[in-house]
């Protein structure tokens, strides 16, 4: 509306410019490749000091949300709900990494919160920690049902020399028709997903980033661990 001042559109919402518009959703995606390039080995080295780096993430994020503009602060808004997606696979990778069935609850931990968070200044937050755990969740249900998961406590605990023909194996077992067509399913119900939040604007372009982007992540895993288990980030 003509004379309607700017600085009553909602908050995270304040950016407008078409670069803004892509920046958001190429840094939601870059933000969900770090746990498989960056944390899975920290974690693997030192589980310690990546959990307690969540609150370095945190504090970035939060002294960009104050103290940014336009763009920044936006993208501080987003470092928050990446801090508790950040946290929830350190407590998971660094001490419960052999049972599977503890993967969702401990990424889940900060649900409340990012339900909360979508009524108003951190919903960009939310709708990224929503899609994260989503596609974390889909991740899992796919690996249930294909029969992974049953084999992930395997493949975890066994020594360094066998592990990764095991996870070989696990991933071939995937290839069969009935797991694959599983997997091509779920993919592509993801992507469709992806698709309609894209349509719905600036804050859901952040959940559709963050779900195509798990499916490019899950596609990538599967490969290394067909072709270089020691490559996949779990071993």
């Amino acid at each position: 509306m003509i004379g309607v001042p700017t600085t009553l559109a909602p908050a995270g919402l304040r950016t407008g410019s078409s670069a803004a518009s892509l920046t958001l959703p190429l840094a939601a995606a870059a933000l969900v490749t770090l746990p498989v390039f960056v944390q899975a080995p920290w974690v693997h080295a030192n589980p310690f000091s990546a959990a307690c780096f969540t609150a370095i993430l945190l504090t970035i994020a939060l002294l960009l949300e104050r103290h940014g503009h336009g763009v920044w602060r936006d993208l501080g808004v987003l470092m928050v709900g990446f801090s508790g997606s950040w946290l929830g696979g350190s407590l998971f990778w660094g001490w419960f990494r052999a049972h599977p069935l503890c993967h969702l609850p401990l990424e889940a931990f900060a649900l409340p919160l990012a339900l909360a968070g979508l009524g108003g200044r951190w919903r960009l937050a939310g709708a990224f920690y929503l899609a994260s755990l989503f596609g974390t969740a889909a991740t899992d249900a796919v690996m249930a049902a294909t029969g992974v998961m049953q084999l992930w406590p395997q493949v975890l605990q066994a020594p360094l020399a066998e592990a990764p023909a095991l996870l070989q194996q696990a991933a071939e077992a995937t290839l069969q028709p009935l797991p694959l067509l599983t997997i091509l399913l779920s993919a592509s119900l993801l992507l469709v997903l992806a698709h309609r939040l894209w349509q719905r604007g600036e804050v859901w372009r952040v959940s559709a980033a963050a779900l195509a982007t798990t499916v490019v992540v899950d596609g990538v895993f599967l490969a290394a661990a067909l072709a270089t288990p020691l490559l996949s980030g779990v071993i």
